[in-house]
C-alpha cells in the first residue's frame, strides 16, 4: 500500500509524531545524563555511607568509613579511584534514560490527547496534568528498573575495590546476564516498588510546583514569562521533588546494592518497608535524605 503523496511531504516529526518524541527525549536525555552523571555518582555513594545494616553482616565497612559530604565524596573518588571513575555506571544510566525518558513522554502524550482529553476551552488542567505525569512516570520507571538496578550495581563497584572485595561484574552486558542467570527475570525488577514510589512523587512535586511557582512569579512580581520565571521555577520544583523522592531513592538504591544469594534474594532487606524501618532505627530519620543535595542540584 502506497503512501499519499501529501503524507510523504510532511516532515518525520509529522508523520511520526509519539515515535520522533521518543528519539528526540532520549537524546535529549542523553546528553543531560553524561553532564550531570558525577552528580548521580556522589549520590548514589552518600546514600549507602554508614548503612546500619551491614553490621548484622559482619561487614566493617560502616564503622571504617567516615561519613563525607558531597564535595569531599565526589575529591575521594577522583583522588581514590580516578577522575573517570566519577561517569563509572554512565552506560547503564543511558540506556535508562532512554527507556524511561522516551517511555514517559510517549505515555504521557497518549494520556492527554486519548484518555484525558482537554477541556471544552482547550485548556489542559493542571490536575489532569499531574495524575497523567504521574501515570507516566511510574510506566516509564517500572520499564527502566533493569537499566537502573545495574547503574546502582555498577557505581558501587569501585567503593568494592577499595574495600578489598571482589568485584561483580566485568562489564554492562555481563550485568544483566548475571542478575538473570542468578535472579531470573524478577531480579532484574528488585527494589522496583520504592523506585516507581519515588518516580510518582518526583512527577508529582516538579509538575505542581513548577506551574504554581511559575504562576505565582507572573502574578505577584515584576517578572514576566521569561527564562527567568522559568529559571526559578524549576529550582522551586526541583527542590520540592527532592524533599518528596529522595527517602525513595534511598530505599531504592539500598535494595539494589544489598548482597545476595545464589538465588537472588536480599541479604539485608526483606522489602521495603523493612529498608526503611531498619534505616531508620539504625541511622536515624535523616539517614533518609543521604545523598539530598546532588539529588536537588541533577534535578
Amino acid at each position: 500500500m502506497s503512501v499519499p503523496e501529501e503524507e510523504r511531504l510532511l516532515p518525520l516529526t509529522q508523520r511520526w509524531p509519539r515515535a520522533s518524541k521518543f528519539l528526540l527525549s532520549g537524546c535529549a536525555a542523553t546528553v543531560a545524563e553524561l553532564a550531570t552523571f558525577p552528580l548521580d555518582l556522589t549520590k548514589t555513594r552518600l546514600q549507602m555511607q554508614g548503612e546500619a545494616a551491614l553490621a548484622r553482616l559482619g561487614d566493617g565497612a560502616r564503622e571504617s568509613a567516615p561519613y563525607r559530604g558531597m564535595v569531599r565524596t565526589a575529591l575521594g573518588i577522583v583522588q581514590e579511584e580516578g577522575f573517570l571513575k566519577l561517569w563509572q555506571g554512565v552506560t547503564p544510566a543511558i540506556y535508562r534514560h532512554v527507556v524511561y525518558s522516551g517511555g514517559r513522554m510517549v505515555t504521557y502524550e497518549h494520556l492527554r490527547e486519548v484518555v484525558f482529553g482537554k477541556s471544552e476551552d482547550e485548556h489542559y488542567p493542571l490536575w489532569k496534568s499531574v495524575i497523567g505525569g504521574m501515570m507516566a512516570g511510574v510506566i516509564g520507571q517500572f520499564l527502566a528498573n533493569p537499566t537502573d538496578l545495574v547503574k546502582v550495581q555498577m557505581q558501587m563497584e569501585g567503593k568494592r575495590k577499595l574495600e578489598g572485595k571482589p568485584l561483580r561484574f566485568r562489564g554492562v552486558h555481563h550485568a544483566f546476564a548475571k542478575i538473570l542467570a542468578e535472579g531470573g527475570i524478577r531480579g532484574l525488577w528488585a527494589g522496583w516498588v520504592p523506585n516507581i514510589q519515588r518516580a510518582a512523587l518526583v512527577n508529582m512535586g516538579d509538575l505542581t510546583t513548577y506551574d504554581t511557582v511559575k504562576h505565582y512569579l507572573v502574578l505577584n512580581t515584576p517578572l514576566e514569562d521569561n527564562i527567568m520565571t522559568h529559571g526559578l521555577s524549576s529550582l522551586c520544583s526541583g527542590l520540592v521533588a527532592s524533599i518528596l523522592g529522595t527517602p525513595a531513592d534511598v530505599i531504592k538504591s539500598r535494595i539494589m546494592n544489598q548482597p545476595r544469594d545464589k538465588q537472588g534474594r536480599g541479604l539485608l532487606y526483606k522489602s521495603s518497608t523493612d529498608c526503611l524501618i531498619q534505616a531508620v532505627q539504625g541511622e536515624g530519620f535523616m539517614s533518609l535524605y543521604k545523598g539530598f543535595l546532588p539529588s536537588w542540584l541533577r534535578m
